[in-house]
């Protein structure tokens, strides 16, 4: 049901899948209610009736959880957040996606609609570039979705072709792959061969993880140091251990651990650098995001996951302010005032002013401000806040506090978004703790960068506010527990579901939080695999646009076709000439040397070259910090460098890269 605020703005409407409300989403437990306990929809709850039943036990399951989290300061917030939140709330519109709507979304998102419906040459072209690079279990995961929309197109009597999963990965002429274990791609884990038309050759790939290969689930161990494998698929991973892990039963651990039990995980250092959320061109992220689609879902295919995702429906919102706006409305008015913000300039102030304030205070997040001088304050920022004259010095510490948990709940769109929010709810019910790590990080790189860019910069402010535990006394199960609720229960969802429910969702999307918190430097970088994939497929269709141009070439001017490849042989030479030398030419245009050959040695980092150009003088006053060193061309559209990263092992991956330094925004 759609209404209006005084204002006549329609508020947004969302069609949720109602599978993803279920109690077991996401935890493993269900909460029995106690018909003698007020319900906390009343606006009567009572933290003290609840903890405690006639017999004196906790009124639900907790999962064993509650000596790590303390699920009471998480009832505390939603009771604190009914108190705020007052005014009218807008209905959200329930409703399971129609039979094949699923998987024509999830093609069209991959990229890969062409495989249902008619479309430009390019994007065929982009498809079978993309279907070349996929591994085994991506490949499974293609395969499932078209095979289920082919069902339901039968069932439709549709016109329109879909084609037969074997034509999609069909070997070529002469090969020795059988079809029949083409199909069965995602179920059989030897298969390893990597066939000419582009999946990945993943034989020995437990040997390729190494310390990255997920532990038997009866050896896993906390609070130890664990290699997180990025260079080999997350799923093909998951194949490997499920495979090991045949009749032992797995309990994952995320709910159960105290702050200093969660395993300590780090990456294995990378010759070519780390690649972290923003290095990259936005068409390579265009490509990042769709292979991390297929991806998070093989790996939930490996655990036997049927997630789906929501469907927003756009409705007429608010155009400006900074309280109910969506995020990306908001960054367009910021922008208009500060060149280049990525985060909302109302959150970016309150994080300032609650750290300005001395991040020491007890019970910083915990504590809400008073609920009527909050909303007043609300009303004055909206009136002020971009004139400049909101009198900052006056605003308490846990008003503040208050006022931004205030601004992410009056969202629109969840931060998290509509479309996903299911599945970082279905995250633990994934067998690991690696495994977990491994579909938030996918998550992450799926979020729109609205979204994206907001949530890193609330993961730090978290962080902060946790560095302070010992006097503030906000842990980092303490600061997830307060956020949780403030994160996924969006306006009008808590209207949605039953108390059962909402039980059995609040210690997963804790722990949720927690993780996000915790690990949120591996989260925001994009895995090695990927971006190998990334390049492979750059590489296909610069192989398929010259082939074509050739082609057509051929037909009309042969000879002159003749004589144009003899230039670009040249061409081709003189580019790598340098490397061939045993230096590279780095370009600078922001200094007084624009260009610089350096000599290439097996330690030469992004770093030193960067140091050699900041000892110059520049015409252009830019900090060393502020300076990157790019990968420009060739298999990448470009890339910012790990300052780690050899140059010697970048140029053998990348042999027709230019290297240019030019200042970047962080």
């Amino acid at each position: 049901m759609n209404r209006q605020d005084a204002k006549g703005v329609v508020l947004t409407g969302y069609y949720m899948n109602s599978d993803s409300l279920q109690p077991h989403l996401g935890v493993n437990c269900v909460e029995e209610a106690d018909p003698s306990v007020p319900s906390r929809r009343t606006g009567n709850y009572n933290v003290q009736n609840r903890s405690k039943n006639a017999a004196g036990k906790p009124p639900y399951n907790r999962c064993n959880s509650q000596d790590s989290l303390d699920m009471d300061v998480f009832w505390k917030e939603v009771e604190s957040i009914g108190e705020a939140d007052t005014g009218p709330q807008e209905e959200v519109q329930l409703k399971v996606a129609d039979e094949g709507e699923h998987e024509e979304a999830w093609l069209t998102e991959a990229g890969l609609a062409t495989l249902f419906q008619e479309s430009d040459p390019d994007d065929s072209d982009d498809s079978k570039a993309m279907l070349s690079t996929l591994t085994r279990t991506q490949a499974a995961a293609v395969e499932k979705r078209v095979e289920l929309l082919k069902q339901t197109m039968r069932k439709r009597n549709k016109q329109y072709h879909v084609p037969d999963v074997r034509e999609i990965f069909k070997p070529p002429p002469g090969s020795t792959a059988d079809s029949e274990e083409t199909q069965q791609l995602g179920e059989d884990s030897q298969a390893t061969e990597r066939s000419e038309n582009g999946k990945r050759d993943v034989a020995s790939s437990d040997k390729a993880m190494g310390n990255g290969a997920c532990p038997p689930a009866d050896q896993s161990t906390l609070n130890s140091e664990t290699d997180l494998n990025l260079e080999v698929s997350f799923a093909e991973q998951a194949l490997s251990y499920r495979e090991r892990s045949k009749g032992v039963e797995s309990q994952s651990q995320s709910e159960s651990e105290a702050d200093d039990k969660l395993p300590n995980f780090k990456v294995p250092p990378d010759k070519t650098g780390r690649t972290k959320v923003g290095d990259l061109a936005p068409q390579d992220m265009k490509m990042v995001r769709r292979l991390a689609l297929i991806e998070m879902t093989a790996l939930f295919d490996m655990a036997k996951i049927d997630w789906k995702s929501n469907k927003v429906v756009k409705l007429k919102e608010k155009e400006s302010g900074l309280f109910g706006v969506p995020l990306a409305t908001l960054l367009e008015q910021d922008q208009r005032r500060v060149t280049g913000t990525k985060v909302p300039l109302i959150l970016q102030r309150l994080i300032s002013h609650i750290e300005g304030e001395g991040l020491d205070t007890e019970g910083l997040l915990r504590i809400p401000g008073v609920a009527i001088r909050v909303k007043a304050l609300v009303q004055e920022l909206e009136a002020k806040f971009y004139e400049g004259t909101f009198p900052w010095e006056t605003l308490k510490q846990h008003d503040a506090a208050s006022i931004l948990k205030f601004f992410i709940r009056e969202l629109p769109h969840p931060l998290l978004t509509v479309e996903y929010l299911s599945a970082f709810i279905s995250v633990l019910k994934l067998p690991t703790n690696k495994q977990q790590l491994q579909a938030l990080n996918l998550l992450v790189l799926l979020l729109p960068e609205t979204s994206r860019d907001t949530l890193k910069a609330l993961m730090e402010f978290f962080q902060r506010v946790i560095d302070h535990k010992e006097q503030n006394k906000m842990t980092l199960n303490n600061v997830a527990v307060v956020m949780a609720p403030n994160i996924f229960m969006f306006k009008g969802f808590r209207n949605k579901i039953t108390e059962q429910q909402e039980f059995s969702m609040a210690t997963g999307t804790a722990s949720i939080v927690r993780l996000l918190i915790q690990y949120q430097n591996l989260l925001w970088t994009i895995p090695r695999f990927i971006i190998n994939q990334v390049r492979e497929q750059n590489t296909e269709k610069q192989k398929q646009k010259k082939a074509s141009k050739e082609k057509g070439m051929k037909r009309l001017l042969k000879k002159m076709t003749h004589d144009r490849d003899k230039p670009d042989k040249q061409e081709r030479n003189t580019s790598e000439s340098d490397s061939s030398q045993g230096f590279i030419r780095v370009q600078a245009p922001e200094f007084s040397k624009v260009s610089m050959a350096v000599q290439l040695t097996e330690d030469l980092q992004a770093s030193d070259i960067l140091v050699r150009f900041v000892s110059q003088e520049s015409p252009v006053s830019v900090k060393r910090e502020d300076l990157c060193l790019y990968e420009i061309g060739g298999n990448i559209k470009e890339r910012c460098l790990d300052e780690e990263a050899y140059m010697k092992a970048l140029l053998e991956l990348n042999p027709s890269a230019e290297w240019v330094i030019r200042p970047t925004q962080r």
